[in-house]
């Protein structure tokens, strides 16, 4: 016999309001595969309902141009609340072909242009900021938060606690609470993986 499969909806995936902007470094953009950030984007979709953007970049003028084309085309980037990026990198910089860029590099291409965006990143690199660096690059770009994980990716990905944040964030915009939440639900992988936001 064969099971009846419950109907989801589309409209409920259609007419959100939150979107994620997910860029992911790869070696070469022009080498087509699904990645694990995909799939885990097809999940956060048919979980949560929250739909997303996702692109890829091998170089840092890659990365600029996708950044500028969601800005400076999209009419819906208000409704862009998250932009995730997933980068290699060290502390307070990030890894395309070998070449490592500063967050304040980076602050200084996006200069005014990220204004009420969160910056998350997930664990693929470690995010350590000291406050100055927190404070120009908030400062300068206009963010209202970066997040991320003091540990970078050592077998454990971020990847379903980035899922949990995104959905907390979908329903709630305040920063601070969803973070309280999250550490409310998740706590040992909190911990685990030592999540931070700077604001």
């Amino acid at each position: 016999m064969l099971e009846k499969r419950q109907q989801v909806p589309q409209e409920q995936f259609i007419d959100t309001d939150y979107f994620i902007y997910c860029l992911e470094a790869v070696d070469d953009v022009e080498i087509e595969h699904i990645s694990e950030a995909q799939k885990s984007l097809a999940q956060l979709t048919m979980q949560y309902g929250v739909a997303s953007i996702y692109k890829t970049c091998d170089t840092i003028e890659g990365l600029a141009d996708s950044l500028n084309a969601l800005i400076l085309d999209d009419h819906n980037f208000k409704d862009y609340e998250v932009i995730y990026l997933i980068m290699e990198g060290e502390a307070n910089s990030i890894c395309l072909n070998d070449y490592y860029y500063s967050l304040q590099e980076i602050a200084e291409i996006f200069e005014g242009r990220l204004t009420g965006k969160l910056l998350h990143f997930s664990n693929a690199k470690a995010l350590d900021l000291d406050e100055e660096e927190a404070q120009y690059f908030l400062d300068i770009t206009g963010a209202k938060g970066v997040s991320g994980y003091g540990n970078a990716n050592n077998g454990i990905t971020s990847s379903n606690l980035d899922k949990a944040f995104f959905n907390l964030f979908k329903e709630d915009d305040n920063m601070l609470d969803v973070v309280e939440e999250l550490h409310k639900k998740h706590y040992e992988v909190c911990r685990l993986l030592d999540f931070r936001l700077y604001y």
